[in-house]
């Protein structure tokens, strides 16, 4: 695409040359991630020999592409540097990465954006990453998961309630985080307060953290 194209939550020069790889989903390219925000691959002939090589994991899952993207809070491991990185959110609302732990690695923070009864009875859950779990955990859709990214499954449910810590992951205030201090249900609306302000957001575009 047109690098005038990209998401604003880009951090790239919107100067320079005339495209940019696109991303398959509403996240960013591998390919973006490691040359022009870790700026440890020169250009795509890199990335392309590291995935060929399988030294580039995404939550538990081998890079077979490229334009593979990072979705927020996903896992990137470099197999050679035994190193794990994690897909954040800038307080600029800019996607970022951070290094952390082996331990932090084996999970992930995902939102559930849908529920499906199947035939069973069995419930499956749609994270807004793209992956499903069948799951018996009670939860409603808006609330975050915890994924267990070893086991494949979600070890833990976090809640939209009064005191719980989260993260604006869309709108104009992207990337602050803050504590819910208001549910307004009939609004869609939820009150956070923040280190720099209070303010409102709609709970479409927050994500639960703790």
């Amino acid at each position: 695409m047109k690098r005038q194209e990209m998401p604003k939550n880009w951090p790239v020069p919107r100067k320079g040359t005339a495209f940019v790889v696109k991303s398959n989903s509403k996240g960013i390219p591998i390919l973006v991630v490691l040359r022009d925000i870790m700026k440890i691959a020169k250009d795509r002939s890199e990335v392309k020999k590291a995935i060929h090589k399988k030294d580039l994991i995404i939550s538990g899952k081998p890079v077979n592409d490229e334009k593979k993207s990072l979705e927020l809070f996903d896992v990137l491991t470099i197999v050679p540097s035994k190193k794990n990185y994690r897909l954040v959110l800038s307080k600029k609302g800019k996607y970022d990465v951070e290094e952390i732990s082996e331990k932090d690695s084996k999970i992930k923070i995902s939102k559930v954006i849908g529920k499906r009864l199947l035939k069973n009875k069995k419930v499956q859950l749609n994270m807004e990453d793209g992956r499903n779990y069948l799951s018996d955990v009670k939860c409603s859709i808006g609330d975050s998961a915890v994924i267990d990214l070893e086991k494949k499954k979600i070890s833990k449910v976090l809640p939209i309630k009064e005191n719980s810590e989260v993260i604006v992951i869309g709108g104009k205030h992207a990337g602050l985080k803050g504590k819910i201090t208001k549910i307004i249900e009939e609004l869609n609306v939820i009150e956070i307060v923040s280190e720099e302000k209070k303010f409102r957001a709609l709970i479409k575009q927050i994500m639960v953290l703790d």
